[in-house]
């Protein structure tokens, strides 16, 4: 059994919706982790749902409630690219948020860029586990931060992260960061967070928009197939684990396992 807690569902009408919920969500949530510890820290995810979801933080007046100078951001994956290439996950998210609001840039832990200073993938994730591991504090006890969220999306072969079915990543029990190379979705060459960095969130946010995803989600739920083949049955937060998602994306599941019907 994925150590951690256990899923929880909430659906939104469509993915414009369910954009506008989950930014709300996080704003309120880093608005209260801040009020009770005085720093907050969120890892980012890509695509189109996790953009979107940056986008509408950057809309909402709600965002200057945030302190984001105090305010840790990571990234749960990234493709091996150069600095400002449009597919880096690093890129949508600063064009959707961070280029908009006061981030202090030395807690903006962006991945290793392939024209970075690493003479290579497995160098620069090395690098980005020596940064998280710099970051932990005695009571995460763990060689990552305990993330206040972590958000991740789901690709229709269940894949999260970078962690791709039947790869050798989803069989790391120790490294936090790995190099993955031969990825069957391009770019072929990407830094990933692994389980075990996962799963040491607090909170844990799978978000999944469009009928493509809807197998993927319910798989991932159904208990059908473990983590190596499913990738995102093996992800877990320590508190809570949410899979916000939109009516498309939920119509494989059994009504009941829907919070709300709100769908």
């Amino acid at each position: 059994m994925t150590p951690g807690a256990p899923p929880t569902v909430i659906a939104h009408r469509d993915e414009s919706l369910l954009a506008k919920a989950v930014a709300a969500r996080l704003v309120t949530r880093l608005v209260d982790v801040q009020a009770a510890r005085g720093t907050a820290s969120v890892v980012l995810t890509g695509g189109g749902i996790g953009t979107r979801v940056l986008a509408q933080m950057a809309a909402a007046p709600a965002r200057d409630a945030v302190d984001w100078r105090r305010l840790d951001v990571w990234w749960g994956d990234e493709r091996y690219l150069p600095d400002g290439d449009t597919e880096r996950n690093e890129t949508a998210a600063r064009a959707a948020l961070l280029d908009h609001v006061n981030v202090d840039p030395a807690r903006v832990h962006a991945m290793p860029r392939s024209d970075g200073p690493d003479p290579g993938p497995e160098a620069g994730a090395a690098r980005y586990a020596d940064e998280l591991l710099a970051a932990a504090r005695p009571e995460d006890h763990g060689p990552v931060p305990s993330f206040d969220v972590l958000m991740l999306g789901i690709g229709p072969d269940a894949h999260v992260a970078s962690l791709f079915p039947e790869q050798p990543a989803l069989y790391e029990e120790e490294r936090t960061v790995v190099a993955v190379r031969g990825a069957p979705k391009p770019p072929p060459t990407r830094i990933s967070l692994t389980f075990p960095a996962i799963r040491a969130a607090r909170e844990v946010w799978v978000l999944a928009a469009g009928e493509p995803k809807a197998r993927a989600v319910r798989m991932a739920l159904s208990g059908e197939a473990g983590e190596i083949q499913v990738p995102a049955a093996g992800v877990r937060g320590r508190q809570s684990t949410l899979y916000l998602v939109d009516r498309d994306a939920a119509s494989q599941l059994p009504a009941a396992m829907v919070e709300g019907r709100r769908i």
